[in-house]
C-alpha cells in the first residue's frame, strides 16, 4: 500500500495503476513462457488505461459556474454567504467531484459532488460561509473538477471558472461624541442668517426682492423702513469634513531597520500595524461623521484623491463622498488601500546629507520654496516615484478651496520636523483641525506635536495598540485647550514658528 500511495494521483486511479502493473507482469510472463496470448493480454491491459487517460483530456465536459456573495462586500470578522450554481453545458454522464479553491486564511476548501441530490433543471446549487479577520480583496475560486473515465481508470482535474473577488472592508469602531462639530447641532447642520439691516430688531428681515411671496412680508418692519421688508429664512448649510490620509511608506517606518512593511500572504497588500490602525481610524471617523450628515472629502498627504492607488476603489478619482452610498464607497476604497512610495526608509539626517551633497555638486542650486499667505517656506523634495511632495502646494490649494467649511482631520504616520512645519499652517483652512500621529512608543514626538499645536492643530500621538475610542476622546481633554487657544491666535495673524 505504501508503494500505491506514492504513485501520482492526477494521472490514474488505483485501478488504472493496477491494470498497468498487470500489463507489465503479463509482458514479463509472456517473454519467459513464450505465450503469445499473454502478450496480447499485456498489450490490452496497458493500452486501456492510456486510452482512458487520453479520453478524459480530450473529451472533458464543460460547466458554467455562477457565484454570488451575500453581502457582496463584508466587514472584517463578519460572515458572508457564498452561493454557487453549477450547470453542465456539454454532454456527459456520471458524478464529478468538485472543490472550491480558497485563500489559506479561510481554511480547508469545500468539496462537493455534481450533480447534487437536489439539482433542478440541470443546475446544482451549493452554499457555504466565509469570514475574514483582515481587510482586502480575496480571490474566491476557481472551482476545480476531478473527472474520471467510465471505467474509473484515469483522472483529470482542471478549473472550470476563473473565480471572483470578495471585498472585505475594515470594520468601523464606535467613537464617542466630541466637540469636533463646533457650533453644529446634533444633526450636523448649521443654521445661517443673512442680515439685511444692521439693526438688531430687524435681524430676521431683509428688503423685498422680485419673486418673494407676499405672505412673507413683515409689515411692522415695512412701516419702520418705508419699504417692503420680508422675513429672512434660515438657510441650512451642509456640513463638510476633510480627512487627510497619510499613505507614505516612509511615514510608517519602524524606529529600527531600514526595510519595513510586509505583504499579506493572501491579498499582497503592503502594510504595517500602524497603517492598519490608520485605516480603521479612517473608516470609523468617516462612519461617525456620515451619521451626522457630513459631506466627506478624502485626500492623501500630497493632495491627490485618497483612493487613487487603491485596487478596490469603485472610483479612484473621487474625492467627495455623501450619504450612505458615499460611506460604502469609502469602505470599498479602504479595503485594499496600501502604503506607497520608496521601499526603504531614508532618515532625516540622510536626506540632509544628500541635499548638502547636491549643493556641493551644484553650487548654483537654489531650494524651491513654497510661498503664500499662512504657509511655511520649505524645500520641495520630489518623491522617488515622481509624484508631488507631501503637504505641498496641491494639498494646500485643495484645503483652501473649502476653507473653514468644516473640520479638518489628518491621520498621519511619523513626521519629521520639516514635515510638521509644512503641515502646521494647514490648520487655518479648517473650522477645527485634528491630527492623529501613529508612531512608535520609543519615538520622541514632542517637538513635532508642539509645532502642530502652535500652528492650530489639536494633535495627539498614539501607537498601533492605542484604543481608537480613547485616542478620539483625547481631543476633548483639558490638554487640548492650549491647542485651541493657539489656533485662535494663528487665525488672528500670529506668526507660525518655523
Amino acid at each position: 500500500m505504501a508503494l500505491v500511495d506514492r504513485l501520482p494521483k492526477h494521472l490514474f486511479t488505483n485501478r488504472g495503476w493496477g491494470l498497468l502493473a498487470a500489463g507489465v507482469v503479463s509482458i514479463v510472463c509472456a517473454h519467459i513462457m513464450g505465450r503469445r496470448d499473454l502478450l496480447t493480454l499485456a498489450v490490452f491491459l496497458i493500452l486501456l488505461p492510456l486510452v482512458a487517460l487520453a479520453g478524459v483530456r480530450i473529451l472533458k465536459p464543460k460547466f458554467q459556474v455562477y457565484r454570488e456573495f451575500n453581502p457582496s462586500t463584508v466587514e472584517t470578522a463578519m460572515a458572508t454567504t457564498v452561493r454557487l450554481a453549477v450547470a453542465r453545458t456539454s454532454y456527459g454522464t456520471g458524478q464529478v467531484v468538485m472543490e472550491e479553491q480558497l485563500p489559506p486564511r479561510f481554511g480547508d476548501p469545500p468539496a462537493f459532488r455534481f450533480p447534487a441530490r437536489s439539482a433542478t433543471g440541470g443546475t446544482s446549487r451549493y452554499e457555504y460561509h466565509l469570514r475574514s479577520g483582515k481587510r482586502g480583496q480575496f480571490r474566491i475560486g476557481p472551482v476545480t473538477a476531478e473527472f474520471s473515465d467510465p471505467f474509473g481508470l484515469s483522472l483529470r482535474r482542471h478549473s472550470i471558472d476563473d473565480g471572483d473577488l470578495l471585498t472585505v472592508t475594515p470594520a468601523a469602531v464606535e467613537l464617542p461624541a466630541t466637540g469636533l462639530a463646533g457650533a453644529r447641532g446634533n444633526d450636523g447642520v448649521t443654521a445661517t442668517r443673512i442680515r439685511a439691516n444692521p439693526s438688531d430688531d430687524d435681524i430676521m428681515t431683509r428688503e423685498y426682492r422680485h419673486g418673494d411671496p407676499m405672505r412673507r412680508v413683515h409689515w411692522p418692519a415695512t412701516a419702520r423702513h418705508g419699504q417692503l421688508m420680508v422675513r429672512q429664512e434660515e438657510s441650512v448649510t451642509t456640513p463638510e469634513a476633510t480627512i487627510v490620509l497619510d499613505q507614505r511608506l516612509a511615514a510608517f517606518a519602524p524606529s529600527t531597520g531600514s526595510v519595513f512593511g510586509s505583504h499579506d500572504e493572501d491579498t499582497d497588500l503592503l502594510t504595517t500595524p500602524g497603517f492598519e490602525w490608520v485605516v480603521t481610524a479612517a473608516m470609523s471617523i468617516s462612519a461617525h461623521l456620515s451619521e451626522r450628515n457630513y459631506s466627506l472629502r478624502m485626500l492623501d498627504a500630497s493632495g491627490h484623491p485618497a483612493f487613487s492607488h487603491s485596487k478596490s476603489a469603485p472610483d479612484a478619482t473621487a474625492e467627495e463622498f455623501n450619504g450612505a452610498g458615499g460611506l460604502h464607497a469609502i469602505a470599498e476604497g479602504l479595503a485594499a488601500i496600501e502604503l506607497s512610495g520608496p521601499r526603504h526608509h531614508r532618515p532625516e539626517h540622510a536626506r540632509q546629507d544628500e541635499e548638502a551633497s547636491a549643493d556641493r555638486r551644484n553650487p548654483g542650486r537654489t531650494p524651491v520654496a513654497v510661498r503664500g499667505p499662512g504657509r511655511a517656506a520649505r524645500n520641495l523634495d520630489e518623491s522617488p516615484e515622481g509624484g508631488d511632495s507631501a503637504f505641498d502646494d496641491l494639498l494646500m490649494d485643495k484645503l483652501a478651496a473649502h476653507r473653514l467649511r468644516g473640520p479638518l482631520l489628518a491621520l498621519l504616520g511619523n513626521l519629521t520636523v520639516p514635515e510638521a512645519k509644512a503641515l502646521a499652517p494647514a490648520a487655518a483652512y479648517g473650522a477645527n483641525a485634528f491630527a492623529l500621529l501613529v508612531t512608535d512608543s520609543s519615538r520622541n514626538n514632542e517637538q513635532v506635536l508642539e509645532i502642530l499645536r502652535q500652528g492650530g492643530w489639536r494633535a495627539v500621538a498614539v501607537t498601533s495598540r492605542t484604543p481608537l475610542a480613547a485616542a478620539w476622546a483625547a481631543f476633548d481633554e483639558g490638554g487640548m485647550v492650549a491647542a485651541a487657544a493657539a489656533a485662535m491666535d494663528v487665525r488672528r495673524g500670529a506668526a507660525v514658528p518655523r
